[in-house]
């Protein structure tokens, strides 16, 4: 079974970690070591005996000197061991040997010792000069370090009267039967120009499946990097056991090279289809670092690094899920691969034939790609992932005759090499044909083509920084905020956030470059809180801080515990504008950020992961409860899928089938796309439908319900109820066939006015709430107003005749003030029960079961 995604990167995160603690230490006890040494040199007192070092002199030959390039530090040296340490052995003095000599441990080497020569004018060591003058033996085994040291303590012993400590020295020469080094690769001789002094970046991708496959990934791309390290290459590479796709730029003086790099290399060679797929147009060196999407608000280049990353595929496709299937198919046999310009001249035939002979033009990008720009006629599959093509295209494809012209291209041409595949070899279509080299080549191809006029209208979406290089002046995408017609792609500048979007400019400007309202306040208090005056002499210092202080204060407290705490995925703030848009007089009523953050928090915590919620509304606080309850399974390793039986589960009940259609779209959205930015880009997609289509669509029946499942772990049934407080009430009394087995957290955000009788059925045994579980009452505080209803004690009257709207909402609110004041009254005197009231958005209670 092919690892996934996840689990390399674990794995290479834990070696990683376990590399950089052992360098940790190593480095530490390095450290104290010599600190001790240090030490023990320098202690001047009669009462302390200072173990026995010896002065280790160093010298290196010449010839050695000159092939490890070292510098003049490492020329010659002196370093001291203690006695009795871990130098006693060869492996243990080259180690030694190697702190001062970092280049040795590249090299093999023969080493030699001699003791210094004691004449009137004092101790001589040798050196290069007076080197045959010394009496040197070979240090090969461990017997001969052992008989290094004795010697010096017995040279020592005889000239003590003349020397410090014992010394020693060694000379480190060539060995003469160290292998050869390979001879440097043709592409890398005659004067290779510097990447450095290159004037321009040229822009490059390229894809291999080799039909031999990679059998150690990791080790080929090691080599990768050490084969493109003399060019200076930056981007991203993908190597699976599949074969190779990446992303680079590479300095424009030396690409003929690095192709030849390229072409020597086995498992790319012959198998890069297309070879190298060459942008048109190069950068300059001086606008390569601004030309991507500025991040952080700073400007970026299309590539900072080079990444060479290990992935279970080149392209996820989804195939692996079934094993069986992906192995029936090869990706040498993919359909015809033809030429951009055969590919131009056959579009513009088939414009000009009837209809009936047109063949069918498949676009096989994602979405957001196509909205870019595309083909004329192309049919866009509209996926949000590659991972959904296959059944849109079987569906599309239903029916059509297998001998039907079906013309496909993507941005590079690697991910059609898969469609290519599928359609001929699973759906059985013959004549298929493949845009070679993708858009990128189809637009390289045609700007040198004088006469004829790129097919593909609009901006071609890239997989670097640039995001998008313009072939045509069409705008075909619009705007993520006004609806206008734009070509502009970029990222949200909330990093937490980063949505890929299309926004014009002057909302890109409005909106500080971010998605929404939400993300624009988060970037607005990140930089008064980053924000630092710069002081220019000492006399306005205390000003400067001042200011400064200012510029970093919050409006409340609210607003400060949010901008210090992790905030939320950004699907949430999505189903946060969803509710507005669809329940504008409702928008109040979802749990926010920081209750939202704690619901999920607590269920994390939870001993099983099982919570029941009363009141669903839009399916906020359902999410975060089903993102804790996931949370809870991973950390107690729960195997399998949570439900009503037992595990990670979310129960919800809600009797506003208004609330609950839109609840049940964002649970959809959530357990298919996740939390991040896929799925806060399919649920912001949901306010381009109509109330009604959403909304009233289609009925739902009392005691429906709906299933869902959220990381392969964490269940989650949606259930529509006439009566919350008498389906919980039955449960209690073991009424009905399928109640579920008991739960951790129980999260009440249902009506007011019968609280009590809600906790009370959760406290009358032990079938709905486990003992020591959690009760969550919403709304405790209401709106501040219970201060009131404790001080007026419910005294005050109401005057039922005053018809005026405002006063008739203060009344009302006052009226569910005061069933708060009683209901957190009451529950505070009852045994059965610990409470703890925190002042969290309107009043959140935790009340735990005795």
């Amino acid at each position: 079974m092919i690892p996934s995604n996840q689990e390399l990167v674990e794995e290479r995160l834990r070696i990683g970690l376990e590399k950089k603690e052992n360098r940790l230490r190593s480095k530490q006890n390095k450290h104290n070591r010599h600190m001790e040494i240090k030490r023990l040199l320098h202690t001047n007192t009669t009462n302390y005996t200072v173990p026995d070092l010896y002065a280790v002199k160093i010298s290196v030959c010449k010839e050695l000197r000159e092939d490890l390039k070292l510098n003049a530090r490492e020329k010659r040296g002196r370093f001291f061991l203690e006695k009795g340490g871990e130098a006693t052995t060869l492996r243990g003095l080259k180690k030694e040997l190697h702190e001062f000599f970092r280049a040795l441990k590249k090299s093999t080497y023969c080493l030699e010792a001699c003791l210094p020569i004691i004449k009137n004018e004092g101790m001589i060591t040798p050196n290069e000069i007076n080197y045959e003058e010394f009496n040197f033996w070979k240090i090969e085994r461990d017997d001969d370090v052992i008989k290094m040291f004795r010697a010096a303590d017995s040279f020592y012993t005889e000239n003590e009267a003349n020397m410090k400590r014992p010394s020693i020295s060694l000379h480190v020469t060539k060995d003469p039967n160290a292998p050869v080094p390979p001879p440097l690769p043709e592409y890398l001789k005659n004067n290779m120009p510097d990447p450095i002094q290159t004037a321009n970046m040229t822009m490059l991708s390229f894809y291999a499946f080799p039909p031999s496959t990679i059998t150690y990934p990791d080790d080929f791309a090691l080599q990768l990097k050490r084969k493109w390290k003399p060019f200076h290459a930056l981007g991203r590479v993908y190597v699976a056991k599949e074969g190779v796709n990446a992303q680079m730029s590479v300095p424009s003086n030396v690409v003929d090279r690095f192709m030849e790099c390229c072409k020597s290399i086995p498992e790319l060679g012959q198998w890069m289809e297309n070879g190298i797929n060459i942008d048109p147009i190069s950068i300059p060196v001086d606008e390569f670092a601004t030309a991507g999407v500025p991040v952080n608000g700073k400007p970026a280049p299309p590539f900072r690094n080079l990444h060479i990353r290990v992935r279970s595929q080149v392209v996820a496709d989804g195939l692996n899920d079934n094993t069986e299937e992906e192995q029936q198919l090869d990706w040498q046999s993919a359909g015809y691969d033809m030429p951009p310009l055969e590919w131009h001249q056959t579009l513009k035939e088939a414009e000009k034939n009837n209809a009936t002979t047109t063949p069918i033009l498949l676009d096989c990008r994602n979405k957001y790609e196509t909205d870019m720009g595309k083909f004329e006629n192309a049919e866009p599959l509209n996926t949000d992932n590659f991972r959904e093509s296959w059944d849109v295209i079987e569906e599309r494809l239903l029916n059509t005759p297998k001998d039907t012209p079906i013309m496909m291209y993507c941005t590079g041409g690697i991910r059609c090499v898969k469609v290519g595949a599928y359609v001929t070899q699973k759906l059985g279509f013959a004549n298929v044909s493949r845009l070679a080299g993708g858009i990128i080549a189809y637009d390289r191809k045609i700007q040198k083509e004088e006469k004829e006029n790129s097919i593909f209208k609009g901006t071609n979406f890239v997989f670097d920084g640039r995001l998008g290089r313009t072939i045509t002046d069409d705008d075909f995408a619009e705007c993520i905020t006004c609806g206008e017609r734009t070509s502009l792609v970029t990222n949200c500048f909330n990093d937490n956030c980063h949505k890929r979007m299309t926004q014009c400019e002057k909302c890109r400007s409005a909106f500080m470059g971010t998605c929404s309202d939400a993300c624009r306040q988060r970037v607005v208090n990140v930089m008064l809180t980053n924000n630092k005056t710069n002081t220019e002499d000492e006399s306005t210092v205390s000003e400067d801080k001042s200011s400064t202080q200012q510029q970093q204060n919050f409006d409340n407290l609210e607003d400060y515990s949010n901008g210090y705490s992790t905030p939320p995925p950004s699907f949430y703030c999505e189903v946060e504008f969803n509710t507005q848009h669809f329940f504008e007089s409702g928008a109040h009523m979802i749990s926010g950020e920081s209750q939202g953050r704690l619901l999920t928090q607590l269920a994390s915590l939870s001993r099983e992961g099982r919570v029941l919620e009363i009141g669903t509304f839009t399916g906020y606080s359902t999410a975060c409860l089903l993102e804790g309850v996931a949370n809870a399974g991973e950390a107690i390793n729960f195997e399998g899928k949570g439900g009503r039986d037992g595990g990670p589960y979310v129960m919800t009940l809600e009797r506003d089938p208004r609330a609950l259609r839109l609840a049940l779209a964002h649970l959809k959205i959530m357990t298919e796309n996740g939390i991040w930015e896929d799925g806060a880009e399919a649920a912001c997609g949901l306010r381009g439908k109509g109330r009604d289509d959403l909304i009233t669509s289609s009925s739902i029946t009392d005691d429906e319900v709906s299933n869902f499942t959220y990381n392969n772990i964490a269940g989650c049934d949606v259930v529509k109820v006439t009566d919350a407080l008498a389906t919980v009430e039955a449960m209690a009394n073991d009424i009905g066939e399928s109640r579920p087995a008991p739960f951790d957290i129980v999260f009440i955000d249902a009506d007011k006015t019968r609280l009590l009788e809600y906790v009370d059925a959760l406290l009358v045994n032990d079938l709905i709430l486990k003992k020591g579980g959690l009760i969550l009452v919403d709304n405790v505080l209401w709106k501040g107003l219970v201060l009131e209803a404790s001080a007026s004690n419910n005294n005050e009257q109401q005057n039922d005749n005053n018809k005026d709207i405002s006063t008739r909402k203060g009344r009302r609110a006052r009226k569910l003030a005061n069933k708060m004041h009683k209901f957190n009254t009451e529950i505070l005197k009852e045994n059965r029960v610990e409470v703890l009231v925190l002042p969290i958005r309107d009043g959140l209670s935790v009340i735990r079961k005795r």
